[in-house]
C-alpha cells in the first residue's frame, strides 16, 4: 500500500539507531561547538494522539528559547540534538530549573531542521521541529508517553507534525486490524478497506502539503511521499528501463534539495546518497553528472551545497573502486579550481589542486607517460617500445613483502596469458646501488622472461609519473598504451585481464 510504504520509510529515519563514522573534514561553525551523539535506537512508538491545531504564527525574532516540560524524568539533564547529514549531533544540554523545566536558550536562533530531545540515562529520544518562526514556544509531554502525551504552546508547526504522527498511528492500528482479518479469510471486501485507509492517508497528506505550504512538517510529508509511476506500455524489459529513467527524471519531484532545512532532516543524506550510488549506472561521467545535478539543486542552500561538495570530494578520494578518481578530478576542476568552495584553506586547496594535476594524466582512457629505462646491461628501453596488445605496467621492490607474496600470482598470470598478446613490463623501484638486488631477485624467482627495467637515477621521474605511494602498484595497457585499468591486486590480475579482452574482442 502506499501510505503503508510511505509510514514505514518514514519510521526508518523517525527511530534511527546511529553507527559510528567519521566526521566530515571541513564542516562548517558546527564542528567548532557540536560533538558527536550517539542515539539509541527510539524506545517510544507513536499512538493514538488527536491535538488542535495552534493557529498563530510567531514573527520572526532573534535567538531561540525551547522550554520542555516532561513528566515523570527525574534526571536534572536533558539533551538538544540535531540531525546534520547523515549524523546526529548534541547541540546543547538545559538543567532543571526551580519551576522543574529544562530551557534550551541563547542569542543565537537555531538553524531550521529536525531536532530531537534527547533523555538520560539511555538517550531515549523524540522530533521537535525548529523554523525561522519557531524559535521560542514549550511542550509538555511525558517520558514514558512523548507521543500520545505531547502539546505545544506557540508552535504550530510542530502542532501539526504531531497531528500527521497521531493520524499515522491511527491508520496504522486499522489496517493491522484489517490484515489479521485477511489471515483468516481473503476478501474483495477487505482488499476495499484498505484501499479506503490508503486513501485517506493519502488525502490527508495533500491537505496537509496544500494548507500549510510554509510549514517545515508539510515540507517534510511531501519529501516522503513517493511520486507516481505512470503506465508505461511494453514489454518487461522495456517496462524496468522506462521506469528506471522516469525514477530519474523524477527521484526529487517532492524533495527541495535546495531547502536550507532539510539538511538537518534524517532522510536527505540517504536519498542523496540513493540517487547517486544506487540509480545511477557504476560509470565515472555517469556519477560525475549525477552529483552535478545534486549540487545545482543545492545552491540556494549554501550550507548544503557546502556539506554535499565536500561529501562527495572525500567520498571519491577514498574510493577503492577502480576509475572513480575521475569524479574526484571532476570537482575538483568544476568546483574547487573556479572558485566555488571559498571556504577552503589555501594550504589544503593547493594539495587537493596538485592531487588532481597528478591524477589526471592517470585516468582510465588516458595514454600512459612514456618513461625511458634501463635493461640488466645498462641498454635503453622506453614503455612505449614495448610492442604487444596489452603491456601490464608492474612497479615493485625486492625487499617488499607484499611484493613477494605477489611474485607467484604474476608468474601464473604470465604463463596464462603470454600467449594472448600480454607483456610484463616489470620496474624495480630501487636507485643507484641499490639496483643490483633486482637482477638478484629476478634470477632466483626465474622472472627473467617478463620485460625488467630500472632506472637507477630516477631520470625518468616514473614514481611521481605514475603515483607510485607504494608497491606492488599495476596498470594495464593497451597497444596504443592507453590505461585500460590499474591499482588491482596481482590475484585479480587475471580475472580483470580476461574481461579486458572480452570487452576488447571484435565483435563477430
Amino acid at each position: 500500500m502506499v501510505w503503508l510504504s510511505a509510514w514505514l520509510s518514514y519510521t526508518c529515519w523517525l527511530y534511527p539507531g546511529v553507527e559510528a563514522a567519521k566526521e566530515i573534514k571541513q564542516m562548517s561553525g558546527i564542528g567548532r561547538y557540536f560533538r558527536e551523539l550517539k542515539l539509541n535506537p527510539m524506545k517510544f512508538l507513536p499512538l493514538s494522539l488527536l491535538l488542535v491545531l495552534q493557529t498563530l504564527l510567531l514573527p520572526a525574532q532573534s535567538g531561540h528559547k525551547i522550554e520542555a516540560r516532561i513528566d515523570g524524568y527525574e534526571e536534572d539533564e536533558l539533551y538538544l540534538a540535531v540531525y546534520y547529514g547523515n549524523k546526529q549531533y548534541l547541540q546543547d544540554t538545559a538543567y532543571r530549573n526551580d519551576q522543574g523545566a529544562f530551557v534550551f536558550e541563547d542569542a543565537e536562533p537555531l538553524e531550521g531542521g529536525m531536532y530531537l530531545i534527547v533523555l538520560k540515562p539511555d538517550n531515549a529520544n523524540f522530533q521537535l521541529l525548529v523554523t525561522e518562526k519557531e524559535q521560542s514556544f514549550s511542550f509538555r509531554t511525558h517520558k514514558d508517553r512523548p507521543f500520545e502525551d505531547m502539546s505545544f504552546s506557540n508552535a504550530p508547526d510542530n502542532t501539526q507534525f504531531y497531528k500527521y504522527l497521531s493520524f499515522l498511528a491511527q491508520q496504522r492500528q486499522k489496517s493491522e486490524a484489517v490484515k489479521e482479518e485477511w489471515s483468516l479469510k481473503d476478501t474483495d471486501e477487505l482488499q476495499k478497506r484498505l484501499e479506503a485507509i490508503d486513501e485517506e492517508v493519502v488525502a490527508f497528506q495533500q491537505d496537509m502539503v496544500e494548507k500549510y505550504p510554509d510549514f517545515l512538517s508539510a515540507a517534510i510529508v511531501k519529501a516522503n511521499i513517493a511520486v507516481k509511476m505512470p503506465d508505461f506500455p511494453g514489454t518487461n524489459e522495456e517496462l524496468e528501463t522506462k521506469r528506471w529513467r522516469y525514477q530519474l527524471e523524477h527521484f526529487f519531484d517532492n524533495l527541495d534539495i535546495g531547502d536550507p532545512r532539510m539538511l538537518r532532516t534524517p532522510f536527505l543524506f540517504g536519498r542523496i546518497d540513493a540517487y547517486v550510488n544506487q540509480l545511477q549506472v557504476r560509470h565515472p561521467d555517469t556519477l560525475a553528472k549525477a552529483i552535478d545535478y545534486v549540487l545545482e539543486a543545492a545552491k540556494p542552500a549554501e550550507e548544503t551545497f557546502k556539506f554535499y561538495l565536500i561529501h562527495f570530494l572525500n567520498e571519491y578520494a577514498r574510493s577503492n573502486i577502480v576509475g572513480m578518481d575521475a569524479v574526484y578530478v571532476h570537482l575538483v576542476e568544476k568546483y574547487y579550481a573556479k572558485g566555488l568552495a571559498p571556504w577552503t584553506d589555501p594550504d589544503q586547496l593547493t594539495k587537493i589542486m596538485e592531487n588532481a594535476a597528478k591524477l589526471k594524466p592517470l585516468l582510465i582512457g588516458k595514454q600512459a607517460p612514456d618513461i625511458e629505462m634501463e635493461k640488466q646491461d645498462g641498454t635503453k628501453i622506453s614503455l612505449y617500445d614495448v610492442d604487444a596488445e596489452y603491456t601490464i605496467l608492474y612497479f615493485w621492490r625486492y625487499d617488499c613483502g607484499h611484493c613477494k607474496e605477489s611474485t607467484p600470482f604474476m608468474k601464473e598470470f604470465y604463463e596464462s596469458f603470454k600467449d594472448r598478446g600480454v607483456a610484463i613490463f616489470a620496474i624495480c623501484v630501487k636507485y643507484t646501488d641499490e639496483v643490483g638486488p633486482c637482477w638478484d631477485y629476478v634470477e632466483e624467482q626465474e622472472i627473467g622472461d617478463w620485460m625488467h627495467a630500472v632506472d637507477p637515477y630516477n631520470r625518468s621521474r616514473y614514481g611521481q609519473l605514475y603515483d607510485v605511494r607504494s608497491t606492488p602498484t599495476l596498470y594495464i595497457l593497451d597497444r596504443n598504451k592507453e590505461i585500460v585499468s590499474k591499482r588491482i591486486g596481482a590475484e585479480q590480475l587475471g580475472e580483470v585481464m580476461e574481461q579486458v579482452i572480452q570487452f576488447h574482442k571484435p565483435k563477430e
